[in-house]
């Protein structure tokens, strides 16, 4: 692992969802830019000194000269987004497959670069967009790929929250917000953060591409060149409609990311912070509740659950679904055998690709006030 050393927010639920199926260990790490702060976070997770370094060029020279029997088997990037790109490249020159968090980089250029490293090097590589990895999402996307929908008209993506001082100078927001410092993220905060889950949940579920956005972008923030708020109106490649809504800023909200898709036969809507349910309603007949964890349910969701009907799975199980898939295809790979069916679902490089050419052209229609073609 590089980032995710002491204080850190997200990357305990990576070393979490990695290991809640006893197919990964971690065993080297370089958790922070201070080396003092990497060496701590080892003896928190108990690693062997030796494999705890100082920095991520170190960890990628001496891991890079280890025995195949000892060697990584993949790097997870947990680090904020401007450290994405530098350190996957590291290690992907030395041989070694990625799995990075979202957003993929900083701006569509390093995400073509990446995208040309990792098929010139052959790795693989995985992008934790995990709301996909929750199996209500998948039963969705099963749904619609069977035609059940009938044609797709319109897709409807929010993604609500509220942690954001609003009316607020960004001088008086702390130093370590750093969603906020376009050096740290790059050009946009609410996309890359929120917009990018959005974007890669639509393509997803529904299995369409986007092909034009027509963008507005708002900062509540004072003194702040990042947007915090956004309203995306969609074209599809078949001609469907749809929106995407993101903020950081609305008051009461909790994390709601929710999608509906509506089709000329069925509709369905699934909400992130009830996702055990899939709600499916139809012309002809009562609405229709799809429940996590029973028979009933399509091959590739019953793949994603681990518990008897009625016991919650939610987030980190989402994170386990990409960690676990991942891990399967790095492990076929390795001993040349046949990965199974469902191991590949997992986000790739190109999907990461897809959310920074997703973010560079909405910023653009912005700017414009005009139709972007993706």
């Amino acid at each position: 692992m590089v980032g995710g050393g002491p204080g850190s927010y997200v990357a305990g639920f990576h070393r979490k969802a990695a290991g809640l199926d006893e197919e990964i260990e971690l065993v080297a790490g370089a958790f922070s830019s201070k080396p003092e702060k990497s060496y701590e976070m080892g003896k928190i997770l108990c690693l062997n000194p030796e494999r705890v370094y100082g920095s991520y060029k170190e960890m990628a020279q001496r891991e890079a000269g280890l025995p195949d029997g000892e060697k990584l088997d993949f790097v997870s990037i947990v680090t904020p987004n401007y450290l994405h790109f530098p350190v996957a490249k590291e290690f992907i020159l030395k041989g070694f497959n990625i799995l990075c968090d979202k957003p993929l980089v900083m701006d569509l250029n390093e995400a073509t670069e990446l995208l040309k490293l990792v098929k010139k090097h052959d790795v693989l590589f995985a992008v934790t967009y995990n709301y996909t990895g929750y199996p209500m999402a998948k039963q969705a996307k099963e749904m619609i790929r069977q035609g059940m929908l009938g044609d797709i008209l319109k897709v409807i993506v929010e993604y609500l929250c509220n942690y954001v001082p609003v009316n607020t100078d960004i001088k008086s927001i702390k130093k370590d917000f750093w969603r906020l410092d376009p050096a740290r993220v790059g050009s946009s905060s609410c996309l890359a953060d929120l917009g990018s889950h959005a974007e890669n949940l639509s393509n997803y579920v529904t299995g369409l591409k986007i092909e034009r956005v027509f963008a507005d972008l708002k900062s509540f923030v004072s003194g702040c060149e990042l947007e915090n708020d956004a309203t995306i109106l969609l074209q599809y490649k078949n001609g469907a409609k749809g929106s995407i809504t993101q903020s950081q800023v609305l008051t009461g909200e909790e994390n709601n990311l929710n999608i509906r898709v509506y089709g000329s036969k069925a509709s369905l809507a699934w909400y992130q912070n009830n996702p055990a349910v899939l709600s499916v309603r139809f012309l002809d007949k009562p609405e229709v509740l799809f429940k996590a964890n029973n028979d009933y349910l399509e091959p590739l969701v019953k793949n994603s659950t681990r518990l008897p009907p009625g016991h919650p799975e939610a987030f980190i199980e989402a994170f386990a679904n990409i960690y676990r898939n991942f891990a399967r295809t790095v492990r076929a790979r390795k001993y040349m055998e046949e990965a199974g069916p469902f191991d590949n679902d997992f986000p790739t490089i190109e999907d990461g690709y897809s959310g920074m050419n997703f973010i560079d052209k909405v910023i653009k229609s912005f700017k414009t006030s005009s139709w972007v073609d993706i």
